[in-house]
């Protein structure tokens, strides 16, 4: 393992997990810009790109460092998570050191998908990753993509990696969730959109909230005014926030905020293959319920 001393990042705050947008099968990238421009002043803490929001998975490589590349010109002052995902550790520590020599925040990465390891290869796996990388690394622990949980001893053990800084926590464990954040060596983000306010009022540092690409200044503020201790107040903004949150979910992830963005203008409603596009009563739904908030 190579020595980290200089690695203390901070992961706190609203990290939005940037959509791709594509138009006519291409990556459209002046409007991935516009759209990072409109959301870089909003008080978040930074992007994430290239996650699943981003439909990563239908991105060849040179695609993502090009999007990469568009988000850091578009807001070169703004920290970039980049996300990795895969099950061929060879290959994916290739990835991991091309990505070394770009100006990023730090790595997401998840579980190997689909071989469903034991604890013993999913420690292994984040071991060597972490080893290899010139950044930080962010655990995601979402399960129900990868088909591998990652158990509480497993987290904190990897905890100890100096390189292993936070948790995109979607395990839905919450005891395990209050265990990370009483352990205090990783920084613990929700991953769920609705556990937000929850992670966030036991102690957890912050969210990465797909969600947040719309009504973001509010989401910000639902962090801020919980990091205050203005419960109240907190809560108030959040409650109007939570029917937003089931719309945007009711389909597959980016379609309905994708529908929502396009309805504004911002990008074409066009997802890659296998994702589709979401129904249009679902779009209704959610501009009815944008209005409402508006409206408070």
């Amino acid at each position: 393992m190579q020595d980290a001393p200089h690695l203390s990042p901070d992961f706190s705050g609203l990290w939005i997990p940037l959509i791709t947008p594509f138009r006519d099968g291409a990556v459209d990238h002046p409007a991935l810009a516009g759209l990072v421009e409109r959301l870089a002043p909003t008080g978040i803490a930074g992007f994430v790109v290239c996650g699943s929001t981003g439909e990563a998975a239908a991105l060849d490589e040179d695609e993502q460092l090009a999007v990469l590349d568009t988000v850091a010109r578009a807001a070169p002052s703004m920290p970039r998570i980049m996300g990795i995902s895969g099950y061929h550790l060879g290959k994916t520590l290739a990835w991991v050191g091309r990505l070394g020599e770009q100006n990023i925040a730090g790595l997401l990465v998840p579980a190997p998908n689909y071989i469903r390891p034991s604890q013993s290869g999913i420690r292994d796996w984040f071991t060597a990753i972490a080893d290899a990388s010139a950044v930080p690394i962010v655990i995601y622990d979402i399960p129900y993509r990868t088909g591998a949980s990652i158990a509480r001893d497993t987290l904190l053990s990897l905890a100890a990696h100096p390189r292993i800084r936070a948790i995109k926590d979607c395990g839905g464990d919450m005891a395990k969730t209050r265990a990370l954040i009483a352990g205090g060596r990783l920084q613990v983000l929700a991953g769920e959109d609705a556990q937000m306010f929850g992670t966030a009022l036991e102690g957890g540092a912050g969210a990465i909230a797909a969600s947040a690409h719309v009504q973001t200044a509010r989401f910000v503020d639902v962090l801020r005014l919980l990091g205050e201790e203005r419960l109240k107040e907190a809560r108030a903004l959040w409650q109007p926030l939570s029917p937003l949150i089931e719309a945007l979910f009711a389909d597959a992830n980016p379609g309905p905020i994708k529908a929502l963005l396009a309805h504004d203008g911002l990008i074409a409603d066009e997802l890659r293959p296998p994702m589709t596009r979401s129904p249009a009563n679902l779009l209704d739904r959610l501009l009815a319920i944008q209005s409402a908030i508006s409206r408070r």
